[in-house]
């Protein structure tokens, strides 16, 4: 059904635009605690206990939130009820592994602690973008999303070809430093495996209660299972390794966990409008933007903001550009 004045055409593109400001500001978060997590991780000599680090605190506030708000205790219930009888539950069908996000998360976390004092934010984020970029594509096609499959368009494999070169440019500095492009590696890993999280945490909020209360029922279960991932993995390093530094006093160093709180919580809410490739790529553009300001202002490495990483940023921003004009047209 259609209208002469085409509200329904512009309210879509309006939740589109919407969409993309939000995965924007969500790319920012991102960045932010990358910035964070690596100088934690580095001031401790431990990325394993940074990363623990934030996912407590992350997940305490999500407990408290759940502690006092009915309505997502409610919510985190009715996934475990679909988990057990999905032909009953009311979000559609929904099968354990698809509550295991937290991986994803906890690795890219750890990552986060490990690399980003070493290669900086600027490069680490191009090498995420190329991961997520790419694999965010087939994550929407295989369904993965809880808008289920997205098909293939011209635009959005140009868009992802583009975003693959900007990784290879961004770190083409790092080619006669074997040690430094193997971080980067590290990064781009969790940038496929950010892709996955996005598309099947988007399905746990839908299970949960499909609002703000099921996005945030989702980011409860995503940081207790990537918390609990982190706790064997810190019990093996501190086996191996020992105990890491003490721990500093700067209070900034912990918002990492409440940056994940924010940006896990509305990544869940805002993956069933525009998608887990669009999401990514808006995530990517603010991500992008956010890491070459902290770079060049506030380094958390004793790196320059070279040509290449520079370039590579834009031409990233640009695979978002023309990856997000397929969704404002089909809106």
């Amino acid at each position: 059904m259609t209208t002469t004045d085409n509200r329904p055409v512009r309210s879509a593109q309006q939740h589109q635009i919407l969409g993309l400001a939000a995965s924007f500001g969500i790319g920012m978060l991102v960045a932010v605690q990358s910035r964070v997590n690596g100088d934690l991780g580095n001031r401790l000599g431990d990325g394993v206990t940074a990363a623990l680090i934030s996912f407590v605190s992350g997940l305490i506030v999500l407990l408290a939130a759940a502690a006092l708000v009915p309505r997502i205790r409610e919510a985190i219930g009715q996934v475990w009820q679909t988990i057990r009888t999905p032909s009953e539950g009311s979000g559609g069908p929904l099968r354990w592994w698809q509550c295991l996000g937290g991986l994803a998360g906890a690795f890219l976390v750890a990552t986060q602690s490990i690399t980003v004092a070493v290669i900086g934010v600027a490069v680490f984020t191009v090498a995420v973008v190329g991961g997520q970029a790419v694999s965010s594509l087939v994550v929407d096609r295989l369904g993965f999303g809880p808008a289920g499959p997205q098909p293939y368009t011209t635009l959005r494999v140009v868009g992802a070809v583009v975003a693959l070169l900007a990784v290879v440019l961004a770190v083409s500095d790092q080619l006669s430093h074997p040690s430094g492009l193997l971080l980067a590696i590290l990064p781009a890993v969790a940038g496929i495996g950010t892709a996955i999280q996005q598309g099947i945490n988007g399905r746990v909020a839908r299970t949960a209660s499909g609002d703000a209360y099921g996005a945030l029922a989702a980011g409860t279960i995503n940081f207790l299972v990537g918390t609990c991932a982190l706790v064997v993995v810190f019990l093996v390093d501190l086996a191996f390794r020992g105990a890491p530094r003490p721990l500093p006093s700067d209070p900034w160093l912990y918002v990492g966990g409440l940056c994940g709180v924010v940006f896990i919580s509305a990544a869940a809410a805002v993956v069933r409008i525009v998608g887990v490739f669009v999401l990514g790529l808006g995530t990517i553009a603010g991500q992008l933007i956010a890491s070459l300001l902290i770079d060049l202002f506030a380094p958390a490495a004793d790196t320059e903001v070279t040509f290449q990483v520079v370039a590579g940023t834009l031409l990233a921003l640009a695979a978002v550009v023309v990856a997000s004009i397929p969704n404002l047209r089909r809106s």
